[in-house]
């Protein structure tokens, strides 16, 4: 809830003025009654048709009062509430974007998601019924009773003996229903991870004939939300029938005991009928304070889980140069014995993915390695040795816990995030292509200029598909880059890496989908055009790194050799096994 009072804050003078406009409408709405209860009471045994017609005017006038403020009010109300929707999708973004690793894992992909969508969706209903009905349900439920008992006492205790019943009911209902709304939250980000798996994943949901099973694991999924959601909303529904009953009898029993009234001529017949309208205003008023019960149930629980992200704290700081560690020696790029594990550096994701406590299975064990400027670094090994794992420490995505990670002499978790990453250009495993020009593509935000961009284009061997189409550059990717090959989409992103002359060249498995001669035209490219660069490089071609000033071979988490291709086929079984299988030298 103090993430719903945050978000008015902002807006407290468009708040202030919807509330005083909804305050008037609201008063001219329960002067309706009052003014036919006079018509009839006092006016019309009078026979005086002026006078009838004036006071017919002034009901008039006050009945397009109230719906003319109640309109501008609507209309306000629902103006800030998308007002406040956008600031906290801004927010979560913006939050989300910092995210270390280890928090952005604990969360999740489909939480995160769902929290941005449905749940700012929750919020935003909140603040719009909070506008539009703070003000008229509860002036609709203590003006009727105020003024039934001025103007009937007895038949207004009717009313009275009623609303504890349905006050007490809706209070009930709410605090039961609020957990259910966290379950329908939690199970609606299992249905959006589901859902993004298929998505992403069809073409091999395809290719293995899996649709059917997957339609199925589908179908539990949202069974399992729509069973929670039936049972949140059914329990939230609760009042509704109990309040049109207790509105039936009551009114029943108002005309019942005021026609008896009128009988014995104790009772005006107007005042009956202005009871009426107000026992319905009393009504409507607990069924409006209903309603806000049941949307801050679901907006409470969907701002809980939005001011999870948003307070989350970041387990990233920049460390000061007191307690950082001291490399053991001058070179660019160092790692020390460096260990790690995932979810070791944040009690989050510990907490998140229930591993608090228990022992995690190394993800590196005692990895050291040293490179000069300008140098090269190839890493190969199996898939989930740990290769991708080495450049996320580097780029400080996860911060080591064990051992040191060094950047032209300094520890880097001495340095900001985004300076570092500066230093950086990356073209990782399974990048993302934008639903965006080629050229927008490869400069990605950046003040680069058009001989930057050519030369990039041609460093990375992409200008000769890029100038055969009928737009060049301007050419439009697909989301995902849905319409250009594996090898296109591959040299594009590493003209992405190459634009802005980085001062370290990262390549993670970046020319998997190219044919030797591509592959090793670019890496003929990048060895000739960006000499200043120190490039690492992940691949699972030998014939990628072998030319590399140096050369980790990985397995399961640890360096099982490091050194020249000439050294590790000497020294190292598992290189030379390798390569000599790639090479088809086996005996």
């Amino acid at each position: 809830m103090r993430l719903i009072a945050r978000a008015m804050g902002r807006y407290k003078r468009a708040v202030a003025i919807c509330i005083f406009i909804k305050l008037i409408g609201t008063l001219s709405e329960l002067l309706l009654p009052y003014i036919l209860e006079h018509i009839i009471d006092d006016i019309a045994p009078l026979g005086n048709l002026r006078l009838a017609v004036l006071w017919g005017l002034l009901m008039f006038a006050a009945a397009v009062l109230c719906r003319q403020l109640n309109v501008a009010a609507n209309r306000r109300a629902v103006d800030t509430a998308h007002r406040v929707s956008y600031d906290i999708r801004q927010d979560l973004f913006r939050k989300t974007a910092n995210l270390s690793g280890s928090q952005f894992d604990a969360f999740g992909l489909p939480s995160l998601i769902s929290r941005m969508t449905s749940d700012s969706y929750n919020v935003q209903s909140a603040v719009q019924q909070l506008q539009s009905l703070c003000v008229r349900s509860p002036m609709l439920l203590a003006g009727g009773v105020i003024v039934t008992l001025a103007m009937d006492a007895s038949l207004a205790m009717i009313l009275i003996g009623m609303l504890p019943v349905l006050i007490l009911a809706v209070l009930v209902v709410t605090a039961r229903g609020l957990p259910m709304y966290n379950q329908v939250q939690q199970r609606l980000d299992a249905v959006v991870r589901v859902m993004r798996e298929n998505i992403t994943g069809i073409r091999v949901v395809k290719a293995l004939s899996k649709t059917e099973y997957e339609k199925r694991r589908f179908a539990q999924t949202n069974r399992d939300m729509t069973d929670s959601d039936i049972a949140a909303g059914t329990m939230m529904a609760i009042p509704s029938p109990l309040m049109q009953l207790c509105f039936n009898g009551g009114l029943a029993l108002v005309v019942f005991v005021g026609a008896g009234r009128v009988n014995k001529g104790v009772m005006e017949p107007g005042v009956i009928l202005a009871f009426l309208t107000y026992f319905n205003m009393i009504i409507m008023g607990v069924m409006g304070l209903s309603r806000i019960f049941m949307t801050m149930s679901k907006a409470g629980a969907s701002a809980d889980r939005i001011d999870q992200v948003l307070h989350m704290e970041t387990d990233q700081r920049v460390l000061p140069e007191s307690e950082a560690l001291t490399p053991a020696g001058d070179e660019f790029i160092r790692f020390e014995h460096v260990s790690f594990s995932y979810g070791e550096d944040s009690a989050a994701s510990a907490d998140a993915s229930g591993f608090a406590g228990e022992e995690r299975e190394k993800a590196l064990t005692d990895i050291s390695f040293a490179l000069k400027r300008g140098e090269s670094l190839g890493i190969i090994g199996p898939t989930g040795c740990g290769k991708s794992t080495i450049i996320s420490l580097l780029m400080r995505f996860y911060d080591v816990r064990d051992g040191g990670v060094f950047v032209d002499g300094k520890d880097v978790r001495t340095y900001d995030k985004d300076r570092l990453r500066e230093r950086f250009g990356v073209c990782f495993q399974n990048d993302m292509v934008f639903q965006d020009t080629l050229r927008s593509n490869v400069r990605f935000g950046r003040d680069l200029d058009d001989n930057a961009f050519r030369a990039a284009i041609e460093d990375a061997m992409a200008a000769e598909y890029i100038d055969a189409l009928e737009d060049g550059a301007d050419h439009r990717a697909a989301i995902k880059g849905a319409n250009l090959s594996g090898g296109q989409k591959q040299r594009l992103l590493v003209a992405r890496a190459l634009a802005a002359r980085p001062e370290i060249l990262v390549l993670d498995d970046s020319s998997s989908a190219l044919d030797y001669q591509t592959d090793a035209a670019m890496r003929r490219a990048i060895r000739q055009n960006h000499t200043s660069s120190t490039l690492i490089m992940i691949a699972q071609r030998v014939s990628s790194i072998m030319s590399m000033t140096h050369i980790l071979v990985m397995d399961n988490g640890k360096c099982v050799g490091y050194g020249t291709h000439e050294e590790l086929l000497k020294t190292c079984p598992a290189y030379r096994e390798t390569y000599q299988i790639q090479m088809g030298e086996m005996a």
